[in-house]
């Protein structure tokens, strides 16, 4: 038997702590250790360190979860961006519409799939790519829209599903961040061809490092990302050596999830619902806090209303004057906060030689100028929510909350 052991308790505990992080997992990790250390035996005594057994469960349990036909683990959320796109067919030059507001990975994935990014504005209200932009920015080269499920809501899939149709392009979900999300009864990822799950350890399904994985009802588009994810081999549990000598069908790539994370991920999707509804108190707490203090100009709207609807709170988004002088107030405080995004996609260096300008898309410039997301993540403590909140009453009013 293969021994494992975790750091002392005290080592990662933050309770004595002055400092309220922007994200920490630790009390989760000591609470769920004993079902981690089960799985993370299993893989060393197995000796099958990536794309194994414990690979192959967590495929069947998200498939169990999200209700998808297929869940192909890959090695980050990133490259399930690529894999399901590159599985999709996209082509040398082919546009995707992608939001100006989001992380810079939904653009570059396009990239390194062979396309190019055709970004379009958001909707200021909820920050998801807007229908209508997004329309606009459709070109003879676009093949693909992929809208973003963005903080703690869905973009309007229905409305998607209408522009996709009406223009003969595909369908795709930058659904990274949306596990647990339902929209008219289907999970997130699932209203086109495909979406994808990032487990980046600050997300509401997190691992210890990185691991992602694609979701589709398509078989074709399935095989293909196991096929792409792997060196371009068939075959997704087979061992390595037999695979040497099947040879590559495709030009594919090492995006093989490691057994560990896999394990890690498994035991954390048991606790998945009670964090879901532990981020959604805590959201609460926070709006009912910050409700009308001066220089708060947005906090996050109202759930989703219709039967088949659920969104999460994966970070809590608002949005400030003086964002910058705020942040640095926090800091100074013992309060991490995080800035989503600084800068929009199409003022980024990388994207230069695509022409934008400033004020090309002024919803997505204004919410980079203006939006901050305070800590939040089951293992918080509501006095802790209190206390970030007074600070920022105070720093707006001179007065605690």
């Amino acid at each position: 038997m293969s021994v494992i052991s975790l750091p002392h308790r005290k080592n990662l505990d933050i309770d004595g702590s002055p400092a309220i992080p922007f994200f920490t997992q630790a009390a989760t990790f000591a609470q769920l250790w004993p079902l981690v250390e089960s799985g993370v035996h299993r893989v060393a005594d197995n000796g099958k360190f990536s794309h194994g057994a414990q690979v192959a469960a967590l495929e069947r349990l998200l498939s169990d979860y999200t209700g998808a036909a297929h869940v192909v683990g890959v090695n980050s959320g990133t490259d399930a961006l690529i894999l399901l796109l590159r599985a999709c067919g996209l082509g040398q030059g082919d546009g995707v519409v992608v939001p100006a507001f989001t992380f810079v990975a939904t653009a570059t994935s396009v990239v390194h799939a062979g396309g190019r990014p055709e970004f379009a504005d958001i909707d200021p209200d909820t920050y998801q790519l807007c229908p209508e932009s997004a329309e606009r920015a459709i070109t003879r080269d676009t093949r693909a829209v992929m809208p973003v499920h963005l903080f703690d809501r869905m973009a309007p899939m229905a409305s998607f599903a209408a522009l996709a149709d009406s223009h003969g392009l595909t369908l795709v979900e930058d659904s990274a961040e949306a596990i647990g999300m339902w929209q008219d009864g289907r999970h997130a990822g699932l209203h086109g061809t495909g979406g994808v799950l990032s487990f980046f350890p600050s997300k509401t399904l997190g691992a210890i490092g990185d691991a992602g994985a694609v979701l589709t009802d398509d078989p074709d588009v399935a095989a293909r990302v196991a096929a792409l994810r792997h060196h371009g081999r068939p075959g997704p549990t087979m061992d390595d050596f037999p695979m040497i000598r099947t040879g590559s069908a495709l030009a594919g790539i090492n995006s093989k999830m490691d057994d560990i994370q896999a394990a890690i991920l498994a035991a954390k999707l048991t606790v998945l619902e009670p964090d879901i509804t532990r981020r959604a108190v805590l959201a609460d707490a926070y709006t009912e806090r910050l409700f009308g203090v001066p220089g708060i100009r947005r906090l996050p709207g109202p759930a989703g209303t219709g039967p088949g609807d659920r969104n999460v709170c994966y970070v809590y988004v608002i949005e400030v004057d003086d964002r910058d002088r705020l942040a640095a107030a926090l800091t100074a405080a013992g309060i991490g906060t995080e800035v989503y995004y600084p800068v929009p996609l199409h003022l980024q260096p990388c994207f230069a030689g695509l022409g934008h300008r400033p004020g090309d898309f002024p919803h997505a410039e204004a919410a980079c100028r203006h939006t901050i997301a305070l800590p939040l993540y089951p293992d918080l403590d509501p006095a802790r929510v209190d206390r970030v909140c007074a600070e920022i009453t105070r720093f707006y009013t001179g007065a605690a909350s």
